[in-house]
């Protein structure tokens, strides 16, 4: 029932749909994960603008580099798999903890390396810090996920926004450090110290939705029950209601998410998200200089076009999602990179080649946002699916770069790139999997809180649970593990309204 208004298209926002205050602990998550957002693409980018250097401090070829960076993507194809099931037991904070030591390890290892003259121990710093980038990005996808279902609208494309410019400010750190010949082993040290710092600083306040089990809930409701008082007297039925939610989750179901269809399709889109991007992180420089003959910089310049485009969109093309819905978006998303990919692979100067880029980088910009919101609809399942996607991802990262590279030989590396048109294709015609499942459309039913044993049903949006309360006092409303207030007095609560 929707008390006579008409309900909200699943997957499409509209200007008249009312929206419930924002907790300001949604807000402070909001920004913090922003933060780490940005800081994941600095680190990534502040080291690989110094692969010059670590090729000459180790006497590398190109090829041997280029073998040596596979391990980053072995470690992160290694760590996703359990990634899912790791945030189910422990909850997201654990997770992201466990992230930030394999990052601080890594640096120093990626810094120690060179300055000692080892490739196993560059090797190992590179391993773990494709272990950091891929234990740490499931929680921090499934909070952003969840701060855009608890805000109403769509947010989650800015965060990946943030991430690219981050990506942006940490190459521009690494060519400063690099034209004032700072030390390898100095500037990877101080980049893990700062890393720590500012993940000890920003994970507490980040997670507010891979909450693990509350224990202590179940404890005292069983001490409770022993005094012959309920739950719901002793003023615990909404952390029991958190509790059974986080019980659910169990690594089981995971596991489970390979089996589902819906979500092995989005990470086929995902997949083709990776292969668009990567490609273009890998290759674009060097096609512009291979294909156009042209200096370095010119490449590079090129490679920041791309990049600004798709950070352009992702800062506002969130009102696209909301007003268009996920499926036009995504589809749109797929035609402009294949236009663009095919105007840049046959442009036979290279300002055309250059409005191919632009097209190409907007069209990859949303790919992924949507892929993760999709993933994320239901929010019990939402770290086990993102998990499966981010596998797709990972195995993309692995095997496109010397696939593509093979081609290259061939063909010439602009033209290789056309290949990965056939990404785009499936893309836009996998879009459908990406529309919000209708049983998620509406408000579901939940368990008596007094009952702590009761199976339980997630909803999109925050459910109001009655606790006990004195005269005045608000009422608790737990939405899987984090407390939101609603004022007092009689509340019926609203049905749950799509990302």
């Amino acid at each position: 029932m929707t008390g006579g208004r008409r309900p909200v298209r699943s997957g499409r926002a509209t200007s008249s749909t009312p929206r419930l205050p924002v907790d300001p602990a949604v807000h402070r998550a909001r920004w913090l994960l922003m933060g780490l957002f940005a800081l994941s693409g600095l680190m990534l980018s502040g080291w690989l603008a110094r692969l010059p250097a670590v090729r000459a401090a180790l006497d590398l070829g190109t090829a041997e580099l280029g073998g040596l960076l596979i391990a980053g993507s072995i470690g992160s194809l290694a760590t996703v798999s359990v990634a899912g099931v790791l945030v189910n037991r422990f909850g997201g904070r654990a997770v992201l903890y466990v992230s930030m030591v394999a990052f601080a390890a890594a640096y120093m290892l990626i810094g120690v390396g060179p300055t000692i003259g080892s490739v196993p121990v560059l090797t190992v710093g590179i391993f773990l810090s494709g272990v950091g980038f891929a234990i740490g990005n499931v929680p921090l996808n499934v909070e952003t996920a969840a701060v855009e279902r608890r805000m109403g609208r769509t947010v989650l494309p800015q965060f990946h926004a943030a991430f690219s410019i981050g990506s942006v400010l940490g190459s521009g750190i690494g060519a400063l450090c690099a034209a004032a010949d700072v030390p390898l082993l100095a500037q990877f040290v101080a980049t893990a110290v700062v890393g720590t710092v500012w993940r000890l600083l920003s994970v507490p306040g980040a997670v507010i939705e891979s909450l693990p089990p509350d224990r202590a809930a179940l404890a005292t409701a069983r001490d409770a029950r022993a005094e012959g008082r309920t739950p719901r007297e002793a003023g615990l039925a909404g952390r029991l209601r958190a509790a059974r939610v986080r019980r659910v989750a169990r690594p089981g179901s995971a596991l489970g998410a390979w089996r589902e269809p819906r979500t092995l399709l989005i990470g086929v889109v995902i997949m083709s998200a990776a292969l668009s991007e990567g490609a273009a992180n890998d290759w674009l420089a060097i096609a512009v200089v291979d294909g156009f003959d042209q200096v370095e910089a010119v490449g590079a310049a090129m490679f920041g076009v791309f990049v600004g485009a798709m950070t352009l969109v992702r800062l506002l093309g969130t009102k696209l999602i909301d007003r268009y819905g996920r499926v036009t978006v995504l589809r749109t998303s797929g035609l402009v990179s294949f236009g663009g990919l095919l105007l840049f692979g046959f442009a036979p100067s290279l300002p055309l080649a250059a409005i191919g880029i632009v097209a190409w980088g907007c069209g990859a910009a949303l790919t992924v946002p949507l892929g993760i919101a999709a993933a994320s609809d239901d929010p019990l399942r939402a770290a086990s699916r993102v998990a499966v996607i981010s596998s797709f991802s990972s195995t993309a990262s692995l095997a496109a770069p010397p696939l593509l590279g093979l081609a290259a030989e061939l063909m010439g590396t602009r033209h290789a790139l056309l290949l990965i048109t056939a990404a785009m294709v499936a893309s836009v015609l996998l879009a459908r999997t990406v529309r919000r499942p209708d049983g998620l459309a509406g408000a579901a039913p939940t368990a008596p809180a007094d009952d702590p044993g009761a199976p339980v049903v997630a909803t999109a949006e925050p459910v109001a649970v009655p606790a006990s309360h004195a005269p005045g006092e608000d009422a608790v409303c737990v939405p899987s593990g984090s407390v939101r207030r609603e004022p007092s007095g009689d509340h019926v609560p609203e049905p749950a309204r799509p990302a």
